[in-house]
């Protein structure tokens, strides 16, 4: 007596596919290409965006990251690096050194 096991079959592994390709969409979106780093940057809301580490060489940025060491320390509390000014004021410095 056949049930039809292997449309069972067929339609399990169709759903496992489908679940590895959502998880590796999200590893994709969460993921810093090689030469990047994640930032926050806002005051209520914070923002996240991925920036060239050769903004850790610019005078401008490392005046950011010294307010960051001033009002975090180690400690940020998104996980990541913390850069406490405004979205706009970041955005036009970032701007400046592209």
């Amino acid at each position: 007596m056949a049930f039809g096991l292997s449309g069972f079959v067929q339609g399990k592994k169709t759903f496992r596919r489908s679940l590895s390709g959502n998880r590796e969409a999200i590893l994709k979106s969460s993921t810093i290409p090689k030469g990047y780093f994640a930032v926050y940057v806002g005051e209520d809301q914070k923002k996240r965006y991925v920036v060239p580490l050769s903004y850790l060489n610019e005078p401008a940025f490392q005046d950011l990251l010294s307010m960051a060491e001033e009002e975090f320390g180690y400690e940020h509390p998104m996980g990541g690096l913390t850069i406490p000014c405004r979205e706009d004021i970041f955005i036009d410095i970032t701007s400046q050194l592209n």
